[in-house]
């Protein structure tokens, strides 16, 4: 019965747009949470990743352990003229993530504001992640890099979920590949306690 009402709100919600129905879902999820204990059962059901573009040669790297740190709130994108992404660093709350990559060339930052997020990542790839664009809910955007290579576009499956973290690889001259995950954030969350639920609907072309 619980399965079936979650999944009954979620699609009612998913032809509301705008903060209210966000913040209407995040409380149901909450009251569901305390009284019934399922947060993980929620967050294992709906949690999903996007495979990564790119060829994926270098270090791993996932800013995961830092997203207990709240919203995504800023973004850093280093790149090297007519070249590829050389590195990115994001921010939870008021905590940066080590930098991913490298600082060469030049950066593109976004500062977020309150109740703004990721709601779509696209961008280029072959050898290197080329191009990065990062929208909100907002309609600002960061673009770094180059329109050279293949596409990719990323969003969530629902429209209350946001980017919570990435994961990729690097090496000694950029990022390699990216991949992007998303999902609810929990409001009530601390490090330790569990997160909600994520979803990831991702397409991929070759123009």
């Amino acid at each position: 019965m619980l399965r079936f009402s979650v999944d009954h709100l979620l699609l009612k919600l998913n032809v509301i747009d705008g903060f209210i129905s966000r913040m209407f879902l995040l409380l149901v999820f909450s009251l569901l949470c305390v009284s019934t204990g399922s947060a993980a059962e929620i967050q294992s059901r709906f949690s999903s990743i996007s495979s990564e573009v790119g060829i994926g040669g270098g270090t791993a790297f996932s800013s995961s352990r830092l997203h207990v740190n709240g919203h995504i709130t800023g973004l850093k994108v280093w790149e090297r003229v007519s070249s590829c992404i050389t590195g990115i660093q994001i921010k939870y709350g008021d905590v940066w993530s080590p930098v991913y990559g490298l600082t060469s060339g030049q950066v593109q930052e976004l500062h977020l504001y309150a109740n703004e997020s990721i709601i779509q990542v696209s961008g280029k790839h072959n050898n290197y992640i080329y191009q990065l664009a990062f929208v909100s809910n907002m309609g600002r955007q960061l673009i770094a890099g180059q329109p050279s290579g293949w596409s990719f576009n990323f969003y969530p499956e629902y429209p209350v979920a946001e980017l919570r973290y990435v994961s990729g690889r690097f090496n000694s001259i950029g990022i390699t590949s990216m991949g992007f995950h998303w999902g609810l954030v929990y409001p009530m969350s601390r490090a330790g306690e569990p997160q909600l639920s994520e979803g990831l609907a991702s397409s991929t072309d070759t123009s």
